[in-house]
């Protein structure tokens, strides 16, 4: 396990940069003067991001001494707690029927819009974990994408809510009358909200890629939003394609879990949740699908050993043009606190703490509070970064002092 070493002042760039922002090299014989100095010229360092140590990457290179320990108590806790957090049959059952009405009244304003004229859809594309398979009991939320062909502006959306919200009670006739069912509606920044008595299906509404350029913050939706949005159709794609072994499911649903109840993996967002249990699961020389409690113990190894700090590889977010990589999402802090949280995690996972972690016992303080497992003392980390003071008025820092100290020689000199 590799310690933390807390990063230098990010906001800080080298002596080249500096120099440059503030007019040129400064000083004898700076480039200002025409003259080559007598220092060594200034090289800009390159940014080799590094992976890592994973030990389902070189596990040739380290073979065991002792027979692997037997995880079958652990497996079965992995399974057991993911069939309390799945979805009962009856709860999948309300929100597929009013998933399927409101792919039906949109598919229908689609194809045939007919007097309805606020707006044009292009396309509807389900979202999210209901559509994932990834959903967790008690938050029966599916998520229902919208593309316009036309620009979003808040009338146009309103009106477009209310135009579902009849059509679907007109398809929903003979059931609202026999059950009694009430439907609801609700307009918001992201779109529709549209729920009964045992589910809520959200409609979030964009517009097509070309159009984003065109987007007016006094008149249309907000144009990062929309831009969400039409990411959200990206992952679900790459989802169905690379990602749609159980076993993945399976774990996106317990780390997700653990998240909601330990407070300092709240940063990771459902994508990047999404991503990390696919690299824990199929990254591997074998390509083939790890085992689930290796995969779960392998998540906070990574974490641990600081996949997602500053320098890592971390994990190229494989739905964007540009080699970004999804950690860089978080904070400098909220990366330290991710990686402390995990490596407190894993010596309790380590010493069989793995019940308190997958929460069938105790409680997550065991992130905070230290804890005794079989007389070993697991005690939380410290941070290793802290944010740098903010600046007060007339304060500078020991680079602006240098860089004045350099001038006023040269001018006395001169």
């Amino acid at each position: 396990m590799y310690n933390r070493q807390a990063p230098k002042n990010p906001y800080k760039v080298n002596d080249f940069q500096s120099n440059m922002a503030r007019g040129g090299m400064r000083g004898r014989g700076g480039m200002n003067r025409g003259g080559m100095s007598g220092r060594p010229p200034y090289k800009v360092k390159m940014f080799l991001p590094r992976h890592p140590f994973d030990l389902a990457l070189c596990e040739s290179s380290f073979p065991r001494c002792k027979p692997a320990p037997d995880d079958t108590a652990f497996t079965q806790a992995l399974l057991k707690r993911n069939a309390d957090l799945s979805p009962t049959p009856a709860e999948q059952t309300a929100i597929l029927n009013l998933v399927t009405k409101i792919q039906t009244v949109l598919d229908n304003l689609v194809v045939a819009p007919g007097n309805f004229d606020a707006c044009q859809l292009d396309e509807v594309r389900q979202v999210g974990s209901f559509k994932k398979g990834t959903m967790v009991v008690g938050h029966n939320v599916a998520d229902i994408v919208v593309i316009l062909k036309t620009l979003p502006t808040r009338e146009a959306v309103e009106a477009l809510g209310n135009k579902v919200r009849d059509d679907l009670r007109n398809l929903m006739k003979n059931e609202i009358v026999a059950k009694g069912e009430q439907l609801t509606h609700i307009t918001n920044e992201r779109g529709i909200e549209i729920s009964n008595s045992f589910a809520c299906v959200r409609v979030m509404v964009t517009t097509l890629p070309h159009n984003i350029r065109k987007l007016d913050p006094e008149i249309h939706l907000d144009q990062k939003i929309m831009m969400s949005h039409l990411a959200a159709i990206r992952h679900i794609r790459w989802f169905e394609e690379n990602a749609h072994h159980s076993s993945i499911k399976v774990l996106i649903r317990l780390l997700r879990d653990v998240k909601c109840r330990v407070d300092g993996f709240e940063p990771l967002t459902p994508w990047m949740l999404d991503l990390l249990a696919h690299f824990a699961i199929m990254n591997n020389p074998s390509r083939q699908a790890l085992p689930l409690n290796v995969a779960f113990r392998r998540v906070f190894q990574l974490l641990s050993a600081g996949l997602f700090l500053p320098g890592s590889a971390g994990i190229t977010d494989p739905c964007e043009g540009v080699s970004m990589r999804i950690h860089t999402a978080m904070t400098l802090e909220q990366q330290d606190v991710c990686c402390l949280t995990a490596q407190t995690l894993l010596r309790v996972l380590a010493h069989g703490g793995y019940k308190h972690i997958l929460g069938l016992e105790g409680n997550a303080s065991i992130a905070k509070e230290m804890s005794v497992w079989d007389g070993i003392v697991v005690s939380p980390l410290d941070k290793a970064y802290e944010n740098p003071p903010e600046k007060k008025d007339g304060e500078e820092d020991d680079e602006d002092m240098e860089a004045d100290a350099d001038e006023s020689m040269e001018t006395q000199e001169s």
